[in-house]
């Protein structure tokens, strides 16, 4: 799905903490963004947690929030932080960064 620029009203940064890495979460995320109409990366970090950029609107990002909370049936999430952004523009899908 590609989506234009026009329709992003806002953006978050999550970083989600807990058993988030090695049990499939990075496509979790992806799949659900998808759905919400979310443009932005998903990616592992270093440390063990996972970081989501995400554009749209306001009411996917709330939801992708919470999806994010509960998380997938093979995670543990432990904790999410959330940060608000600046829509960039920049982004026409959601991706799996490496």
């Amino acid at each position: 799905m590609v989506f234009s620029p026009d329709h992003m009203e806002a953006a978050r940064r999550f970083i989600v903490s807990g058993l988030v890495q090695g049990v499939g979460f990075r496509y979790w995320a992806l799949k659900r963004a998808q759905e919400r109409e979310l443009v932005g990366y998903v990616r592992n970090l270093n440390d063990g947690r996972v970081e989501i950029v995400a554009e749209g609107s306001r009411e996917s990002l709330e939801a992708m929030r919470d999806d994010l909370q509960v998380g997938s049936g093979t995670s543990k999430v432990g904790h999410v932080e959330e940060s608000v952004l600046e829509p960039s523009g920049r982004y026409t899908s959601f991706t799996i960064e490496r």
